[in-house]
C-alpha cells in the first residue's frame, strides 16, 4: 500500500492499545498516554485494510476487484443499531465474546463505526476503529471482538467466500486447524514454543 493510499485509509480505520479498563465496551478506551498502531502493524498480524467509496458501493471497480480477486462471491448488508437488530443488547455482548471464525471475516462498513479488537503477538488488546468507507478483513484464526461505539450504529457489507457461515468459536479454541495455521504463519508459534520468524 503506497503512503497516500495508506493515508486515506488511516482517515476511516485507525489502531490503537486498549487500557483494558472494565467500563462501557463502547467507549474508546484508549491508554494514557495514547499508543496508536499502524496499519503495518495490523498487516503484520494479518488484518487487511482498506478505504472505498461507500457512497458508491454498488458500482465502486475497487470493490469488485477486491471481491474478484479473494473470492468473496456472497454479500449482505447489516445494521447494528436498536431500532434494526432484533435483541439488540444481547447481540452486542455475544459480539464482544472474544471468539475466532474457521474462515475470514470480511466487514465493510457503508455508515457509522464501531470497533474490532484483536490480540497482538503478546496477546494484547488492539482496538480498531472502522468508519464509513473502511473494509476490513480478519484472517481465519484470529481471536477477536466486535462492538459499536457510543454512536450505537453501524450499517456493514458482509462479504464471504461461497456461502455465509456464522459459526463463531468463543476463547479457547486454538486446537482448531485455522487456528493452527493462523499461529504457524502470523504468531510464528509451533506447538506451545515460538520460532524465529526468519528461519
Amino acid at each position: 500500500m503506497g503512503e497516500a493510499a495508506k493515508d486515506q485509509t488511516e482517515e476511516v480505520i485507525q489502531a490503537w492499545y486498549l487500557d483494558n479498563k472494565e467500563e462501557d465496551q463502547k467507549l474508546p478506551h484508549h491508554k494514557d498516554p495514547k499508543e496508536f498502531v499502524s496499519l503495518d502493524k495490523l498487516a503484520e498480524l494479518g488484518v487487511l485494510c482498506w478505504r472505498l467509496d461507500a457512497d458508491n458501493y454498488e458500482t465502486d471497480e475497487e470493490l469488485k476487484r477486491i471481491r474478484e480477486s479473494r473470492g468473496y462471491s456472497y454479500m449482505d448488508l447489516c445494521e447494528v443499531c436498536p431500532e434494526k437488530l432484533p435483541n439488540y443488547e444481547e447481540k452486542v455482548k455475544m459480539f464482544f465474546e472474544e471468539h475466532l471464525h474457521i474462515d475470514e471475516e470480511i466487514r465493510y462498513c457503508l455508515a457509522g463505526s464501531g470497533y474490532f479488537d484483536v490480540r497482538d503477538l503478546n496477546d494484547i488488546w488492539i482496538r480498531v476503529w472502522v468508519k464509513k468507507g473502511g473494509l476490513i478483513v480478519f484472517p481465519a484464526g484470529i481471536y477477536h471482538r466486535f462492538t459499536v461505539d457510543s454512536d450505537n450504529y453501524m450499517k456493514a457489507m458482509r462479504l464471504f467466500v461461497g456461502g455465509p457461515v456464522w459459526t463463531a468459536y468463543n476463547r479457547p479454541h486454538d486446537h482448531l486447524p485455522a487456528r493452527k495455521a493462523y499461529m504457524k504463519k502470523f504468531l510464528k508459534v509451533i506447538g506451545d514454543r515460538n520460532i524465529d520468524a526468519s528461519a
